[in-house]
This record gives structure tokens, sequence and C-alpha cells, in this order.
């Protein structure tokens, strides 16, 4: 992966305009959390290939970070914290964020083919 370039980045989330794709989202702070602080909690969420039709997406500068908005016929999908990502199989836009450890932290993922388990 490598960090995000906001014009090219934008590029590929208009590439699946209007087209029915899988996402992935993630968030975790995992075990980062409880082993620093025993009063911590663990918290993240999961989905994986839900699939979705957006008419609408953009990725804006959030401090050192990036937030990317997915808008649905229903309501928003979104994910911040991002700062690396990356084409994969040709076709699948991977968007990860990564504390300053280099740990995940927040995914987003997009396919017109569903992923892997």
């Amino acid at each position: 992966m490598k960090p995000i370039e906001i014009e090219k980045v934008q590029h590929w989330l208009d590439t699946f305009l209007n087209k029915a794709v899988y996402i992935h989202v993630e968030t975790t702070n995992g075990a980062y959390a409880s082993h620093l602080d025993k009063k911590a909690y663990n918290v993240g969420a999961y989905v994986r290939n839900v699939q979705i039709t957006y008419v609408q997406a953009k990725i804006v500068v959030e401090g050192n970070t990036y937030r990317v908005g997915l808008k649905t016929a229903n309501g928003w999908i979104y994910a911040e914290g991002l700062t690396d990502w990356t084409i994969h199989e040709g076709a699948k836009l991977l968007l990860a964020g990564h504390d300053h450890k280099g740990r995940l932290m927040v995914a987003l993922q997009i396919s017109e083919t569903p992923f892997d388990y």
C-alpha cells in the first residue's frame, strides 16, 4: 500500500458509481487498547461482501488522514482515519488506515466481485 493520493482515489471511487459493488468495512482497535490500559474497551466492526450501489462518492482530508463517504439510495457508508491505498488484482480498491506503529485501524474495500474469505 502507499499513502493516499486524493485525486487518484477519487478517480477509482468514481469508476464504481451506479454499479452493484461489494464492500468490506472494518474498524478495530483489537488488542491494541486493552493490553495498554486494562480499563479500555476493545471495539470493532466488520462487514464483508455486502452488495450496494452508491450514487456519490467523496474523499476528503481530515488533518493527516482521510475520510471516504459513499452515498446510497438509503443513506451513507463512510470510513475515516484512512491513510493508505492500493488497487488489488487490477480492479479492487483497497483503502486502509494505519496507526503510527503500522497497525490496521480501519479498512474500506470496494470491488465488483466478492472478496475472498
